[in-house]
């Protein structure tokens, strides 16, 4: 895909994390993990990839390795907020489309990130858009776990609820039969915002379902933001904790980047 040259990648990163400080700058095979999700997020079809930063040791990694780097404040609370402070500066001012990268991510697939930015490309009425994978019905997920979010979506594959309790509720149904109903999908927390549009949901106070359910993303519909939802068959590693990490390098030992 050519590159959208007025699409800004941002990939906020902090130290400080409860269950894994430091997080970003952990060796993954002889890169840092943030090295790993610039390198990814770079051959995406975004014009430009920058890390949002408020840790000096961050900072200095992303220029070792040639990386462009912005430090931000201390006091964001969510990773949202950093991209908007970035996104607020006068050298980005002329990019329309901004996509929140996580960056704890290291093996995101470039395309998936183009698959969550296509839809504001091709729709000029959709203000935000994120990813979501069908749950496979023979897994052994568990559909009750709180960390698993699940969304619904219309037809136009706008994004109708996000929650952290399965959905739909099959009311006639044992829940061990749920999941074979194939009709329960994960979001995956990667967003493409407006410019415009990502500035001011930055600005808008917590709401009570995202106090509820402790998601931000209900924040914005509730606030009436339309959310696109762009299907992708592959699967997020992401790294929370040590043990993920372990995971990690024996994914990419199996002949993955």
């Amino acid at each position: 895909m050519a590159k959208i040259t007025n699409s800004l990648g941002i990939i906020p990163a902090r130290f400080s994390s409860t269950r894994f400080p430091g997080k970003p700058l952990v060796d993954i095979a002889g890169k840092t993990m943030i090295q790993r999700v610039y390198e990814q997020a770079s051959k995406s079809s975004l014009g430009k990839v920058v890390v949002a930063t408020d840790d000096p040791r961050i900072f200095d990694n992303v220029l070792s390795f040639g990386g462009e780097v912005v430090m931000t404040s201390d006091r964001h609370l969510s990773g949202t907020d950093r991209c908007a402070e970035v996104a607020a500066l006068p050298q980005f001012i002329d990019f329309q489309f901004v996509v929140n990268v996580q960056g704890d991510e290291p093996f995101i697939q470039p395309g998936q990130i183009d698959l969550a930015l296509a839809p504001l490309v091709k729709n000029a009425g959709l203000p935000i858009a994120t990813l979501a994978k069908q749950i496979d019905p023979k897994s052994n997920l568990d559909l009750t776990n709180p960390n698993l979010v699940k969304v619904v979506f219309d037809k136009q594959q706008r994004a109708l609820y996000f929650s952290r309790w399965p959905m739909p509720f099959h009311r006639n149904l044992p829940k061990e039969k749920w999941l074979a109903m194939g009709l329960f999908y994960k979001h995956v927390g990667l967003y493409a915002f407006r410019r415009k549009v990502l500035l001011e949901v930055a600005m808008l106070p917590p709401s009570r379902l995202e106090l509820a359910e402790s998601l931000e993303q209900l924040r914005w519909l509730e606030n009436g933001y339309p959310i696109g939802v762009a299907l992708t068959e592959f699967e997020i590693i992401s790294i929370d904790s040590p043990s993920d990490l372990e995971l990690a390098v024996r994914h990419l030992a199996g002949g993955s980047r």
